[in-house]
């Protein structure tokens, strides 16, 4: 490990912080030079940049960098000489972060890309701003006194599954590989806790669980993954309302230079970042370490790219098989215009 330093803007100027990445995380970031990755928040707005009284972001469980940039207050830090609000919600899921862009509820919220698509093909005027991690989030989860040991062996079970989310869309695609279809099960549609607490009231046959809830089923429960498939599993998308970035360009490259902060501070210092998980989720520090360490990759490059639109491109004919998408919904076109790199290629120069 070697000390890198890291600028970011207090509000008056650019701090340098000095974090130990190593040479293979800031890979991730794209061509870097002299191992020396600047974190920089320009004060002030672009050309024709006007500026929000608010910014409006989500919190969520599977998303590790919201609850540290959350827990130590940098986005309000860099904003508060701006005169510029921060407020914080909570979203249980993916559906949970459509509903509140679609709804106008949150300027930036936190989907698995999956979800981020199909919202986009069904009309969510979004787009894709920053990668937040490549997760094994998602897997086919049986109690620990099931018989079923395999995918193949579902066909007529309950399931449980939150609709438009990763999960479900994992459920989906893991059928159509073991020669099923959605018809050949009972998805029933509960949010991702309730659906755990389903499984383990054997009130469910399976569940296409989430973490923290799976690996904490797992540890307490002693409930079994009986299907992984990581590439089942979607990256997980920060989404901009169009709305919010087109007019506010220079405040959205703002709040991703705070998210890379966190994401590099969780990559510097994973025990105290799986406590943060920990105490935000209200979970014992084990299963918040389980998630953090053993499911959720974050040395990645976070902008959305071709590596993200060939992970879904995968699963646009399982949205048309499975009728997911509403009348005259294209979703080819909807995956060109969801993809948004330019904001945070900027910040980390990529």
């Amino acid at each position: 490990m070697e000390n890198t330093t890291i600028g970011t803007r207090t509000g008056s100027g650019v701090a340098a912080l000095a974090l130990p990445v190593s040479r293979r995380q800031l890979l991730g970031f794209g061509a870097v030079a002299a191992g020396t990755l600047a974190f920089r928040s320009r004060g002030g707005a672009l050309a024709g940049d006007d500026k929000p009284d608010k910014i409006r972001l989500d919190y969520a469980y599977y998303n590790p960098s919201s609850l540290v940039l959350k827990k130590f207050a940098w986005l309000e830090e860099d904003l508060k000489a701006d005169g510029i609000e921060v407020t914080w919600t909570l979203s249980a899921g993916s559906n949970k972060a459509n509903e509140f862009l679609r709804s106008d509820a949150v300027d930036f919220g936190s989907t698995a890309g999956s979800a981020a698509l199909l919202a986009k093909a069904n009309g969510s005027d979004i787009e894709a701003v920053y990668i937040y991690s490549r997760p094994e989030w998602t897997a086919l989860v049986v109690a620990k006194d099931s018989p079923l040991t395999a995918a193949s062996q579902v066909k007529g079970k309950k399931i449980a599954a939150t609709k438009g989310t990763d999960p479900y869309f994992f459920l989906l695609q893991t059928l159509h590989a073991n020669g099923l279809r959605q018809s050949d099960v009972e998805i029933v549609n509960l949010q991702h806790s309730d659906g755990k607490n389903a499984l383990e009231r054997g009130q469910v046959d399976a569940w296409a669980g989430l973490d923290p809830f799976m690996a904490q089923t797992e540890i307490q429960s002693g409930s079994r993954l009986i299907y992984r498939n990581i590439d089942f599993n979607t990256y997980g998308f920060l989404n901009g309302r169009r709305k919010f970035t087109t007019k506010y360009p220079s405040y959205t490259q703002r709040v991703l230079t705070q998210y890379e902060r966190a994401r590099t501070w969780i990559l510097a210092n994973p025990e105290p970042a799986a406590q943060i998980l920990a105490d935000a989720a209200k979970l014992p520090l084990d299963i918040a370490t389980k998630e953090l360490r053993e499911r959720t990759k974050l040395d990645i490059n976070p902008v959305p790219g071709p590596d993200q639109a060939k992970v879904l491109e995968r699963i646009i004919p399982i949205f048309q098989d499975e009728h997911q998408l509403t009348p005259g919904a294209n979703p080819e076109q909807a995956l060109k215009d969801l993809i948004a790199p330019t904001y945070i290629a900027a910040v980390v120069k990529k």
